[in-house]
């Protein structure tokens, strides 16, 4: 552990910018959707023979800027139209697990969105085969563990969650758990009470988006009645002390991404955000990057954005680091493992 000295101690910026980019981390709140850069979706779009809005890089980096939720899953849809063939899926999955390789990320749990996929046609099969053959080699390759949890879309019924649900099931050994995003204002986690407990029943694990645009509520409900392990993002459960004392108690994890945050305005400068109070209030809060093509940075800009804007130290750094691997859904060994790992290297550094 690092010494109380140690951690007062100033640190130069230099030396903790190495010491995000370099140190192991991992990813838990992860859209692969959301990792579609312009330059693959373009090449897929060609090569799948799709008319899109832009027909270059630079026009489509400009269709990337959006204002508020509505206006970036506009886009992020418009974007999973190139997805059509089980390689479309791998190639994706693959650039993501490469570049996140280059950044020592040893564990990431990705989400993906099924239903924004067979709801064009696409079929279900396709869609996680494509994924998961991509994490299985990016295991062996990258000795990198990964986890898949398939989402429902809030915005579609509880009965269309219950479908997808049963489209998983003859692959329940490839995924992890299940989780809930897209919209969440107006569509409240109570909604989806009876598919969580379906797949409870199947073996799965729970997570699920609440308190990024939608109130503290939705984070109870969460927790109380879809009974999730992790909240994604969460960060105004500040705004209500009941709660910040129930997520610290239980160690219910929060999976923050700061940079995702800004771009849709639920902070309007990455120096307002709440990652540094909710941490020094001692929950396990961690750093992630959402979709980080269309929000401008992976894991590593996610920790250096923080870091820069809210004067973080080594201590911080680290906490948030373990945080992440502690939340996990991993056996004990791998997880034993990887804070080995991480203990280590800050010790070096």
């Amino acid at each position: 552990m690092i010494s109380p000295e140690t951690a007062r101690a100033p640190v130069r910026r230099s030396t903790v910018e190495a010491l995000i980019r370099n140190m192991p981390k991992a990813e838990l709140h992860l859209h692969i959707e959301g990792t579609l850069e312009p330059e693959l979706m373009l090449s897929l779009a060609e090569r799948n023979g799709v008319s899109l809005g832009f027909g270059t890089v630079e026009e489509a980096r400009k269709a990337y800027a959006f204002t508020d939720m509505q206006s970036f899953l506009d886009i992020y849809y418009e974007g999973a139209r190139v997805l059509l063939k089980e390689q479309d899926f791998y190639d994706m999955t693959w650039a993501y697990l490469e570049r996140v390789h280059a950044e020592n990320v040893r564990h990431v749990e990705i989400f993906f969105d099924p239903q924004a996929h067979t709801d064009r046609g696409v079929a279900f099969e396709t869609v996680i085969s494509g994924i998961h053959h991509a994490l299985i080699d990016g295991e062996e390759q990258f000795d990198m563990s990964t986890g898949l949890i398939m989402c429902f879309l809030r915005h579609l019924s509880a009965a269309a969650a219950r479908e997808t649900l049963q489209r998983v099931l003859p692959y329940r050994n490839w995924i992890v758990g299940v989780g809930l995003d897209s919209s969440e204002v107006g569509h409240p986690p109570e909604k989806f009470k009876v598919v969580f407990d379906e797949a409870r029943d199947a073996g799965l694990l729970a997570v699920a988006h609440a308190g990024e645009e939608g109130p503290p509520e939705y984070v109870w409900q969460a927790l109380e009645l879809l009974r999730v392990k992790r909240i994604d993002h969460g960060v105004r459960c500040i705004e209500d002390e009941r709660l910040v004392q129930r997520l610290k108690e239980e160690r219910i994890p929060l999976t923050v991404c700061p940079l995702s945050n800004v771009r849709l305005r639920v902070f309007d400068t990455i120096d307002d955000h709440n990652i540094k109070q909710i941490l020094d209030r001692g929950l396990c809060v961690t750093v992630n990057s959402d979709d980080p093509a269309y929000f401008g940075g992976y894991i590593t800009e996610n920790f250096l954005a923080v870091q820069r804007a809210l004067n973080l130290g080594k201590e911080d750094i680290h906490r948030l680091g373990r945080n992440a691997f502690e939340a996990a859904f991993l056996d004990e060994e791998r997880k034993h493992a990887l804070i080995g790992m991480l203990e280590r290297f800050m010790e070096r550094h």
